[in-house]
């Protein structure tokens, strides 16, 4: 009698289960969210971040499929680790942000690859160039928020980040790896 009652108990769990977890995210709070970047520059590592970005959002971890996300970033909000440094690289030999002042992510695929967690294929665009990049977004809860997290590297040479001198990748190196952080927030 006491472990059909606990079969019982332990079926009606699993069957709520699922209606429990079924969240769509819809906003992300933006002051406990991070976009990140790391580089090394002579050898040595570098990193900083962007202050001002816009994310737009449709998650539903279990409807990874139908899932949207794009976020701009502007380029100005940079935090290079110096104010001579910011200087420099919204300069146009960097973002040229005069003529580029936002990079764009959009999402093209969103697919389970495992346990909270989807892999993700869009399109990135800075000063103009548009790249395909794929990573593995890692999904958490929060409360009733989800964490979304994921990293992935691009090569600044394909976008034209650093010309004239800084073409070369002697002083500073061809590859930037990108880090985010949001925390999603449920909509209606």
């Amino acid at each position: 009698m006491i472990k059909l009652k606990i079969f019982a108990l332990l079926a009606t769990l699993a069957c709520t289960l699922p209606a429990a977890h079924a969240v769509e995210y819809k906003t992300v709070a933006l002051d406990k969210s991070k976009v990140a970047f790391n580089y090394k520059q002579m050898g040595v590592a570098m990193d900083g971040q962007f202050k001002k970005f816009s994310p737009q959002l449709s998650f539903d971890p279990a409807k990874a499929a139908n899932a949207k996300a794009s976020i701009e970033i502007e380029l100005a909000s940079v935090d290079a680790g110096s104010a001579e440094a910011d200087d420099e690289v919204v300069g146009k030999s960097w973002f040229n942000v005069k003529s580029f002042p936002k990079a764009t992510f959009v999402s093209t695929q969103v697919k389970p690859a495992g346990t909270n967690q989807y892999d993700v294929t869009g399109k990135l665009t800075i000063k103009g160039q548009t790249r395909d990049v794929a990573f593995v977004l890692k999904h958490t809860t929060q409360g009733s928020n989800g964490v979304l997290s994921g990293g992935f590297t691009i090569k600044r040479g394909d976008f034209t980040i650093g010309e004239g001198p800084w073409a070369k990748f002697d002083v500073v190196a061809n590859d930037i790896q990108i880090n985010f952080q949001l925390t999603a927030q449920p909509g209606k």
